[in-house]
């Protein structure tokens, strides 16, 4: 299934701007995802991250707690989309980009030749012990005080500025480490594992090599470097690990109770991985568009794409010879 739309870049990065067209645009920014996100940031804080004594020194008591209770959310989130969609297949495959069901073609290259179990192994061996210790350190390194944890009774102008900016962050990283991750060595030895699911579900979110997790998540480092606050950097994080099931739902639309839909944006990661060496990284902010790596759906993009990759393996070609 293709949607009709194209993928476009928000309207405050076309210019000249329409204020109209920027007014009506603002609340999808933050509704649903991103609201979500910061809210579960925020539960997360106040219901499972202890004391800030308790984490001046590293203790299993209190990081495996944490380790525990992420791996039990990640299973419950991304098993709510895997299970109506691809388990039950409440919908069949309206509104899913790729007619068949990673069920239906079983490879050799999955574990078990199984694209869920083995999908759903990766980021529950690797990538929740990964996105946890990387949390662990940030949340230690706020309590020691070894960078700056500003309050929002004194600092809400910029702590604000900051949670409106945590998916522009996440985006500019993604692209960066994503290109890194396509230069040939790292694509054959870790990214690769990745691509295998040319046919994604919710459970090939995170399904990575432990170097890409790492790359991915240090997104929250970020923190490191601007004043911050540890509930926006676990925004910044969960940002990251809960944030990246939209991206691989499969689906455009996903049919609610009542006769809703709810629009995914699914479409432009979902070309990446049927093109690969197009849109490294979201929507939110107009990267793609900078270094001509888009593909918003078109046919004149897909030539754009042919054209781009047939430069790309001449210069190889040539730099061989030499």
């Amino acid at each position: 299934w293709k949607p009709e739309r194209l993928v476009t870049p928000p309207p405050v990065f076309r210019l000249p701007w329409r204020l109209g067209e920027v007014l009506r645009w603002l609340p999808s920014y933050f509704w649903p995802w991103n609201a979500l996100f910061m809210a579960s940031a925020v539960v997360y804080w106040l219901a499972f991250v202890p004391a800030p004594e308790v984490m001046r020194e590293f203790a299993w008591g209190w990081v495996l707690p944490l380790l525990g209770v992420n791996g039990a959310l990640v299973f419950a989130w991304y098993q709510a989309w895997e299970w109506p969609l691809y388990v039950r297949r409440r919908q069949g495959v309206r509104f899913k980009y790729n007619g068949r069901f990673p069920a239906d073609r079983r490879s050799t290259a999955f574990w078990f030749r199984n694209q869920t179990l083995d999908n759903m192994l990766h980021t529950m061996l690797f990538g929740v012990p990964v996105w946890t210790g990387l949390q662990v350190v940030m949340l230690w390194a706020f309590a020691n005080g070894h960078i700056a944890w500003l309050g929002f009774a004194e600092h809400p102008v910029w702590l604000a500025v900051l949670v409106v900016l945590v998916p522009i962050i996440h985006n500019i990283h993604f692209y960066l480490i994503h290109r890194l991750l396509h230069v040939p060595f790292l694509y054959r030895h870790v990214h690769a594992l990745h691509h295998r699911a040319f046919n994604p579900s919710p459970w090939s979110s995170l399904s990575m090599h432990p170097v890409e997790h790492l790359l991915y998540f240090s997104t929250v480092f970020w923190h490191f470097v601007l004043p911050s606050n540890p509930v926006v950097a676990l925004y910044q994080i969960h940002f990251a690990g809960f944030g990246a099931v939209p991206g691989h739902i499969g689906f455009d639309k996903v049919e609610l109770p009542g006769g809703r839909m709810l629009d995914t944006d699914d479409y432009m990661h979902y070309l990446h991985h049927k093109y690969f060496e197009v849109n490294y990284c979201g929507n939110i902010v107009s990267v793609d568009w900078l270094f001509g790596t888009h593909h918003d759906g078109s046919a004149e993009a897909h030539e754009r794409m042919k054209a781009r990759m047939r430069t790309k393996r001449q210069r190889l070609f040539v730099s061989a010879a030499e």
